[in-house]
């Protein structure tokens, strides 16, 4: 019997304890929530993305004494829809991307990048070098054209807009196709696979720089007016000291610190409002694909 009843006890302090472990607070055992970072098809291929953007995520996590995990999208409305369903707390996203990550789920942009010290950057969009087009658009009507995806700002949405504003539907004007990636359009205009492709004016000098195609491969043929940089952004309920914490270390980058931890030109974070992005906004109305409900 003595035996029987040691067992008992025995079973019944295990048992106590293991109420009390489940009892305890989420945050005993480790610093911080598991952060889950977001970022862009920024790179050629989701590879060359992660290892150009881990060392910023990385030290971003470190920072806000958490361990992280790093998703890449394949495509920026994906990267807008994660962040509205929550399945990402920080993205680093596009501009359009935001604004419909706003929309759709409250999500709020907390820092612009900064690109050779500037917040903004120009949609535009190339050609093949051989094509005689001295008068945009008219001189390339009937050509093929290759937009990104529908969630890209320079790659969809504002060439979208500015086409709308000329009274041209590029999808009759032109032989259209949509749904490549940055460095896919500007690949297929310098193969000869595609006459135009939209892009935007950071990724064609990433790409001439790294030696991916060659300055003389193609050439601009329309600007855009300035438009915002990238937002780093939050979802609508992400802890309010978490996003207190990441708006200070952002705001402590300096440009030195940024060449260390950022990809090439990006050199630093300035405080997000909400003017620059309201271009994008109304882009998004008028091409009909945002509909503003307040």
């Amino acid at each position: 019997m003595t035996v029987d009843c040691g067992k008992r006890q025995k079973i019944a302090i295990l048992g106590l304890l293991v109420a009390l472990v489940m009892s305890l607070p989420a945050t005993v055992g480790h610093a911080a929530e598991k952060l889950r970072f977001a970022v862009g098809p920024f790179q050629p291929t989701p590879g060359d993305t992660r290892k150009a953007y881990d060392p910023f995520f990385k030290y971003l996590a470190e920072q806000l004494g958490s361990d992280y995990e790093l998703v890449v999208t394949n495509d920026w409305a994906g990267i807008s829809t994660a962040l509205a369903n929550g399945q990402a707390d920080i993205a680093w996203m596009g501009p359009w991307g935001y604004v419909l990550a706003n929309n759709e789920g409250g999500a709020q942009a907390v820092a612009t990048v900064k690109y050779d010290g500037q917040p903004t950057y120009h949609a535009i969009i190339v050609a093949r070098p051989q094509l005689e087009i001295k008068t945009f658009p008219e001189d390339a009507k009937g050509l093929s054209i290759s937009f990104a995806d529908v969630g890209s700002t320079s790659g969809w949405l504002i060439p979208s807009y500015w086409f709308k504003s000329q009274h041209i539907d590029p999808r009759t004007y032109f032989k259209y196709r949509d749904g490549a990636s940055h460095p896919a359009n500007e690949m297929a205009v310098s193969s000869g696979q595609v006459d135009l492709a939209t892009d935007y004016d950071r990724n064609l000098n990433s790409m001439i720089e790294r030696g991916l195609i060659k300055r003389e491969d193609v050439k601009i043929v329309w600007t855009s007016e300035p438009l915002p940089n990238d937002p780093m952004v939050v979802r609508k309920d992400l802890d309010q000291s978490i996003v207190a914490k990441l708006k200070t270390v952002l705001g402590s980058i300096s440009e030195q610190q940024a060449k260390t931890i950022m990809p090439p030109h990006y050199t630093g974070w300035v405080p997000a409002t909400a003017a620059p992005y309201q271009l994008i906004r109304d882009a998004g109305v008028a091409v009909g694909k945002l509909k503003v409900t307040n």
